[in-house]
């Protein structure tokens, strides 16, 4: 397979490594948005892992070319289903992840189970704690978003989530740090009086990341339509 890496960071190392490890071949790899648009190579899928601020163009890029994109970018989901929208009125491919390991995805039905279960259960406070390395520049990070997203989805009290701070009861505080090294490591927190109940994640490195990304793009390519992790794992 024919794969061209859009963001060359540590994370588009690692996939680089793990996708030539896995037989597939990289045909290019785009920092910039000059050298997406100079590239003129034949394509089976796209990854992209870049920044907030260039993830839009990257994707309008692959759909106008029709090449089907698994991305990974967060701090940009104000505009998601403006994205998955024009996927679909231009018969493209469309894979978003806010994380691709499978144990991250595994701990967030965990986590939308456990929020069904404390549902109405008086007297726990909720929050999430989620730590990175510094080189991160959105917060908080888009698998806290995405495990506020179930709590939200499934305990009554919270209506809205919140960063760091807040005086709404019904807000869920996320706490976010930056600190080096910390490939990524998240917890979902009960706390009472007598008890606390935590349930929590840990990254040790990017690889589980980048297969998770890697696994994600074989499937996707030949596709057309907008897809999720729970498509591919069938949850």
């Amino acid at each position: 397979m024919r794969i061209l890496l859009i963001g060359y960071g540590k994370m588009g190392k690692a996939i680089e490594a793990i996708a030539i490890s896995r037989g597939n071949t990289v045909v290019g790899k785009a920092d910039t948005r000059q050298e997406l648009l100079s590239f003129n190579g034949q394509v089976d899928v796209a990854i992209e892992f870049s920044q907030p601020d260039a993830v839009i163009e990257n994707l309008n890029y692959c759909f106008e070319k029709k090449i089907p994109v698994v991305c990974g970018t967060t701090g940009w989901l104000d505009k998601k289903t403006e994205i998955e929208n024009r996927c679909k009125q231009q018969g493209g491919a469309f894979f978003y992840a806010s994380n691709y390991s499978l144990g991250v995805n595994i701990f967030f039905k965990l986590n939308e189970f456990l929020a069904r279960l404390m549902n109405g259960r008086t007297g726990y406070s909720i929050s999430i704690d989620e730590t990175h390395h510094t080189q991160k520049k959105d917060a908080p990070s888009g698998t806290a978003i995405t495990l506020a997203e179930g709590i939200l989805k499934h305990n009554s009290s919270k209506k809205a989530w919140a960063l760091n701070e807040t005086q709404n009861p019904e807000a869920l505080v996320i706490h976010s740090f930056r600190i080096d090294p910390a490939p990524g490591t998240h917890s979902v927190n009960y706390k009472s009086a007598v008890d606390d109940i935590e349930i929590k994640h840990t990254a040790h490195s990017r690889e589980g990341f980048a297969l998770g990304a890697v696994l994600v793009a074989e499937w996707l390519a030949g596709k057309k339509g907008v897809y999720s992790m729970d498509d591919f794992l069938k949850f």
